[in-house]
């Protein structure tokens, strides 16, 4: 970690078929060895089943997926005289943007379909409803800072 400034945040391109700056951060999120247009075809194609399915915006289902998913609270390890607490912390917006998109692609990445396009729709649609093991990351993540809470006076 830098002592002297902040990294300065990359200028990233939004996605060519709808426009928009999140949809292109879960893409190069997705995104394995830099291949792009595979990240794109898995987006797209699971955004067509969704689109297929329930018969809304896709784009739509997925900002409201990752809404269901972003944590408002975490919890970090603090070490005070000798012992290390787990002290709860509100989350940035960024970062809770970047963890609802870590934990979306880590929950669909271990479901059981065939294909990443169906792994990735089902997560979406699960996400959407408020199931699926992206809702319980953020529940258990929420259940853990709220059994923290007595520690809340160490947070810096």
């Amino acid at each position: 970690m830098s002592r002297r400034h902040r990294a300065e945040k990359r200028e990233i391109v939004p996605d060519p078929k709808f426009g928009d700056l999140v949809v292109s951060k879960f893409m190069n999120s997705l995104m394995k060895d830099g291949k792009k247009s595979a990240a794109e075809r898995i987006v797209y194609g699971a955004f067509d089943m969704v689109q297929d399915r329930v018969k809304q915006d896709p784009v739509g289902v997925f900002h409201q997926a990752l809404e269901n998913i972003r944590p408002s609270v975490e919890v970090r390890s603090r070490r005070v005289g000798g012992a290390t607490y787990q002290i709860p912390v509100e989350v940035r917006a960024d970062r809770q943007q970047a963890l609802a998109i870590r934990w979306l692609i880590d929950s669909s990445r271990k479901r059981g379909e065939n294909t990443m396009v169906e792994r990735l729709s089902g997560e979406l649609l699960d996400a959407m409803n408020g199931r699926g093991q992206a809702v319980k990351k953020r529940e258990d993540t929420h259940r853990m800072a709220e059994a923290n809470r007595a520690f809340s006076h160490y947070r810096w």
